[in-house]
């Protein structure tokens, strides 16, 4: 196996392991595309996982930095050396990438360092727009070699409901670990505080709050779908992970009575290849 080869194996690896979702998803996006969608998704998790693997946020700052520099052209060495930095900066040569959104995004996930709790449901939607939507945006570039097919409207309202989703299935895991995504002028309409999410206080308001979030997911998928007819088909697979967000947002809706901290929301695999597969054969969302 060739040193191009393994690293595409390599990568592979990495987002199966760290971003299981979209590694299926990449699965049924053309081969051609597969390794670069990988680099991509591959940093995406890296920058995620941060807060994980941080005690103190000026660790987590001084990882982000060494992003930066490593996307502004700096650190040739140890990015040759690093294997998502390598392959995320072949395919923004490759590909064509604005470098831009991929700072934004980092930028976005600082508030991911500290324990402030999100403030409004504006700032909750620009975080997800520089992250998850952004990411969608960037793959469909991906997948046409830096050509803009449009559907930029789409992407936002698309990875807004994927990254709401997606903290509402982390929620036991970020309110452990002190993180408040639910935002406050949420959290006040039904009474709840943001130290009652850190001290794993379940109550009917927060259960309440959690169920406004899902709905606004709903209201950016059915938004989505509305407006993903329209889309180029060379740019459909950048879209299909959102394909995962109904029976996620219904298998929460059936557990809605259970205890919030404790829950463990999934969807079983066979579902979510038949979900993808389905929706790779389709247009819209």
């Amino acid at each position: 196996m060739d040193g191009e080869a393994l690293l595409a194996q390599t990568l592979l690896a990495h987002v199966r392991e760290n971003d299981p979702d979209r590694y299926l998803a990449t699965l049924f996006a053309p081969a051609e595309s597969q390794p670069h969608l990988c680099a991509l998704y591959a940093f995406n998790a890296e920058i995620g996982k941060v807060r994980a693997l941080i005690r103190e946020p000026a660790m987590g700052e001084i990882r982000f930095q060494w992003w930066r520099e490593i996307l502004a052209g700096e650190r040739v060495g140890e990015a040759r050396d690093n294997p998502v930095a390598s392959a995320l900066l072949a395919t923004i040569s490759v590909c064509r990438l604005p470098v831009k959104p991929l700072i934004d995004l980092i930028d976005a996930r600082t508030f991911d360092l500290y324990d402030d709790p999100m403030p409004t449901w504006l700032d909750l939607e620009g975080y997800c727009g520089e992250t998850s939507s952004a990411l969608i945006r960037l793959a469909s570039l991906v997948l046409t070699k830096g050509e803009d097919r449009g559907g930029a409207e789409c992407a936002g309202h698309a990875g807004v409901a994927y990254a709401l989703t997606g903290l509402m299935r982390a929620f036991p895991w970020t309110s452990r670990r002190g993180q408040v995504f639910v935002p406050v002028t949420v959290l006040d309409g039904h009474r709840v505080t943001p130290m009652a999410i850190r001290q794993g206080e379940d109550s009917p308001g927060l259960r309440a709050a959690l169920a406004e979030v899902r709905q606004k997911a709903r209201h950016h998928l059915s938004q989505t779908r509305e407006l993903s007819a329209a889309l180029d088909p060379a740019i459909r697979a950048a879209f299909l992970p959102v394909a995962l967000v109904e029976p996620y947002l219904k298998a929460m809706d059936a557990r809605g009575n259970d205890n919030p901290f404790t829950q463990d929301v999934d969807v079983a695999k066979l579902r979510k290849l038949w979900r993808l597969w389905w929706q790779a054969r389709r247009a819209g969302i």
